[in-house]
């Protein structure tokens, strides 16, 4: 991928570069090379956190297909790959093709595939690699007449392979009841459009943070599944000699271990973790759930935050209140505002000198472009051209708005970047 002054915050001065090669220019984060906001990846966070999560599914004896949407970045994408990931996830066709570009060769579609364009697409992109195996969710007999409609127009057709998607009543798709469940599983099992391979769910809308009730509410999803997975087998709905079985957000999912490691069905199971944030973390929303997973697994550590958002301080207009150089337009403020996590006082060249920020520190407000953030006028004032280190919640929200993020070791030098594909 080529970088240049396309880009946010490439600086317009300088020549374009790849990502390979950024390494090479020396860039630094505390020497003024690039503008801000900038969206900065710390590489030895990101190294953690793809080992760990690649250990953790490895000892608890499942696999993990991260959620590419997460971060749409084929490099990211790669890393996770060469990690030892057994696929990626994806919500579309769109961005299964930018996993397929980047070297993917087996993909749950965790969503419903339906549109015409849509399925004549993942049969194009199965044509052009016939080693790319792909699943898709189903949940309704409605979405299946859909795709036997469709395939029936076409000449040369080889069948879809699906899962069952299981859902939560008031919650995002999926079945709501057994008694659905089974009708749709025996209409898919004598489709010439589909093959029946799994069942899945997303435990996520089922939690809210407090371990008492996720885990009761988990469970019961988890109990659901398994009772449909164990009808399916035992009517031979299931069209390959392995079932696959998958769940896993971001939040909970040492919950679904139960169900992914399911034993006692007539053939083998393939249990599939779709975790996706876990590769950025966050300071907010994800740590909170992480905290909780670790009381309940007695860990002593797990993922780091490896996403932060530098700014500079552009103006002090008032006592208590500054304003950074960093809106909506640059960081996630779906669940939680930004959090303040560092300070580098202007004129600071080294990131040993670069100091917490206080805890009264905190933003109050985004603008398109401005963050408002207020402090104790009393305690330690930020000055006009210092650099403030945000956190935040949700990666998914920062991703998308950025074309590229340089990659940085810990004393702050730019070793890398990547790009996205949104």
């Amino acid at each position: 991928m080529l970088l240049d002054a396309a880009c946010k915050s490439f600086p317009l001065a300088a020549k374009a570069v790849s990502s390979q090669d950024i390494a090479a220019r020396k860039w630094h984060l505390l020497a003024n090379d690039l503008a801000y906001p900038l969206a900065v990846l710390s590489r030895p966070a990101l190294a953690h956190n793809l080992a760990w999560m690649q250990a953790y599914a490895k000892r608890r004896g499942v696999h993990l297909a991260p959620h590419g949407k997460t971060t749409m970045s084929p490099e990211l994408f790669q890393m996770q790959l060469e990690g030892g990931a057994w696929g990626l996830s994806f919500a579309t066709i769109f961005q299964l093709g930018m996993g397929v570009a980047a070297g993917v060769r087996r993909a749950i579609i965790a969503n419903q595939v339906l549109a015409p364009a849509d399925l004549a697409g993942l049969q194009e992109l199965q044509r052009m690699h016939s080693d790319l195996q792909v699943w898709f969710l189903v949940d309704s007999l409605a979405q299946l007449r859909v795709i036997e409609q469709w395939a029936a127009t076409q000449p040369v057709f080889k069948p879809f392979e699906v899962l069952l998607e299981i859902g939560v009543a008031g919650k995002r798709t999926g079945i709501r009841s057994q008694e659905q469940a089974m009708a749709l599983a025996a209409a898919v099992a004598a489709s010439p459009a589909v093959r029946l391979c799994g069942v899945e769910c997303y435990e996520g809308v089922a939690a809210h943070g407090d371990s008492a009730h996720d885990v009761d509410a988990v469970s019961d999803l988890v109990r659901r599944v398994l009772a449909v997975t164990r009808l399916c087998d035992a009517q031979n709905l299931f069209a390959n000699k392995t079932i696959l079985l998958s769940a896993g957000g971001s939040a909970v999912f040492d919950l679904v271990l139960p169900l992914l490691k399911t034993s006692g069905l007539s053939r083998p199971v393939a249990g599939v973790l779709r975790s996706g944030c876990y590769i950025t973390h966050d300071h907010g929303h994800y740590r909170r759930y992480l905290q909780l997973l670790e009381q309940r697994e007695g860990l002593t550590d797990s993922l780091k935050p490896a996403l932060e958002v530098w700014t500079m301080v552009q103006s002090v207009p008032e006592p208590g209140l500054a304003f950074l150089s960093c809106g909506r337009r640059d960081i996630s403020y779906d669940i939680d505002l930004p959090m303040p996590q560092r300070l580098a006082r202007a004129g600071v060249r080294r990131m040993e000198d670069v100091t917490a920020t206080p805890a009264d520190w905190r933003i109050t407000q985004l603008n398109d472009q401005h963050a408002y953030l207020q402090f104790d006028p009393l305690g330690l004032v930020p000055a006009v051209g210092d650099r403030v280190v945000l956190g935040l919640s949700h990666p998914c929200t920062t991703f998308d708005k950025w074309r590229w993020m340089v990659v940085a070791e810990d004393d702050g030098l730019v070793v890398g970047a990547i790009h996205t594909c949104f």
